[in-house]
């Protein structure tokens, strides 16, 4: 998976804000540590997941030592295991315990939204749909928990208001309707700006597809009316299921036909990934 200079700067825009809220004036705690010792930690695995976040992981030692070393024994979108030795440590003491709980953070959120996007898209193997995730993001990180999403094997949705066009119940009811709402996104949209409309009908759909939209996305469509709406698609368009959608659910809403399926959970519910860092003697 690639690392774009767009989220190389967002990996230091993270970690000096996360530094500077935890460290304020600085480490009181680590002054007790004797100076210029170094020391070595392991990051242990507690449970299952999928690695995700060694970028932040690293820059948290490297913004406060820049002679750190760490030496990774498993990647980004490789699955770990319980008990499993993932990376070892070398920094000066004080800077082992100054960065540990900042860098141990994003390691086990972003591993967090990796492992929950990993489970959606085994569930749903062997079918056409793929995983997306939404704009129901963690403030300040939402490059960080999108490429959690990909590193997961899902998709990412439009990165936020300025690349692609969503058009949702309120806008077409503040444009006046289906029809003049994709008529005035067609006007605005240029270059790789998307645009996609969001249905709650059937009546909808076909209006939709009328007016010319690509992309459409089913809002808390039963199962019986979404298969219904692949039919009346005949792939014309792009459809996407989204609203109530759970690991219990997903399997059937993939076998409907649709092409993807957005799950806000990814990055709004989420649950960090039990990982410990353990100093251990030279």
């Amino acid at each position: 998976m690639g690392f774009p200079l767009q989220l190389a700067i967002e990996v230091e825009r993270n970690v000096l804000a996360a530094l500077a809220e935890d460290i304020g004036g600085g480490d009181l705690t680590a002054l007790l540590t004797p100076a210029s010792h170094v020391s070595r930690g392991l990051v242990i695995s507690r449970e299952n997941a999928t690695l995700c976040g060694a970028a932040w992981f690293d820059a948290c030692f490297h913004r406060l030592d820049t002679s750190a070393s760490i030496t990774w024994h498993a990647q980004d979108g490789e699955l770990i295991g319980a008990g499993q030795t993932l990376c070892e440590v070398q920094a000066d003491t004080r800077t082992l315990l100054t960065a540990e709980r900042t860098a141990l953070n994003f390691l086990q959120l972003l591993s967090g939204t990796a492992t929950m996007t990993r489970r959606y898209v085994d569930i749903i193997a062997g079918t056409t749909a793929n995983i997306v995730d939404t704009r129901k993001t963690l403030p300040g990180l939402r490059l960080a928990q999108k490429y959690a999403v990909r590193t997961g094997g899902g998709i990412n949705h439009r990165l936020g208001l300025y690349d692609g066009i969503l058009i949702k119940e309120n806008h077409i009811l503040a444009a006046g309707g289906i029809r003049p709402a994709l008529m005035q996104a067609q006007l605005l949209a240029k270059g790789d700006v998307f645009i996609q409309i969001e249905v709650e009908t059937l009546d909808e759909l076909h209006e939709s597809l009328e007016c010319g939209a690509k992309m459409i996305l089913l809002d808390n469509m039963s199962l019986a009316e979404m298969r219904e709406a692949v039919a009346v698609n005949a792939g014309r368009a792009e459809l996407e299921a989204s609203g109530g959608i759970n690991q219990e659910r997903v399997r059937s809403i993939a076998e409907t036909g649709v092409n993807r399926i957005s799950i806000g959970s990814l990055t709004k519910d989420v649950r960090a990934v039990d990982l410990s860092l353990r100093h251990v003697e030279r």
